[in-house]
């Protein structure tokens, strides 16, 4: 695998999000290989932000490809997403940083987390950017160089979950079986 790069955020979300499994993701000192992600559509995905808020409409159409889209849920956890633009088709899209496994940078991420075991680090959306210190400001930025070459993981796809619309559209990626995962293959609900 080479390093992805920015053009590697240049096609559809779906893509992009079932090949990220596998790849290293470093932020500043800490990373992980990246286990679970999900997809979301621009157009016709009613579980994506673009379907109902503008400003996230505004956000595709100013940024490039391996921006990041990092946004408050629930008012309580920040996700990581980044941006995926694909200038031949237009499926733009995110996707969305789901869970890693830590490898790097552990004892700044059990700080953060103020958890010492592994599987309680990064196995879900808001538990990743704790742990790695991703917030609200770090939208918008430039992440598309933060992706590195990982190891070869099987992927499975799974129904996307954490949502209340579109819930049957398997667009979660993930290496089934992996303890880090924030839900198990097949358990989606």
């Amino acid at each position: 695998m080479t390093r992805p790069g920015r053009s590697f955020f240049e096609r559809d979300p779906q893509i992009c999000a079932r090949e990220l499994i596998g790849c290293l993701f470093q932020w500043g000192d800490s990373a992980g290989l990246i286990v679970e992600t999900e997809a979301y559509a621009e157009h016709g995905d009613e579980a994506c932000h673009t379907f109902f808020r503008p400003s996230a409409r505004d956000f595709v159409s100013r940024n490039p490809a391996g921006t990041a889209y990092v946004y408050l849920n629930y008012g309580m956890y920040w996700l990581t997403n980044v941006l995926c633009i694909n200038p031949q088709t237009g499926n733009n899209g995110f996707v969305l940083l789901r869970a890693l496994e830590p490898v790097q940078g552990i004892s700044i991420m059990q700080k953060r987390r103020n958890k010492t075991k592994l599987t309680d680090l990064c196995s879900g959306p808001g538990k990743l950017s704790m742990a790695l210190g991703i917030g609200k400001t770090d939208h918008g930025t430039d992440i598309a160089d933060c992706f590195h070459p990982g190891k070869e993981l099987p992927v499975a796809a799974d129904r996307r979950i954490g949502i209340s619309r579109a819930q049957e559209l398997e667009w979660r990626f993930l290496e089934a079986g992996n303890p880090h995962l924030s839900v198990p293959f097949g358990k989606a609900k």
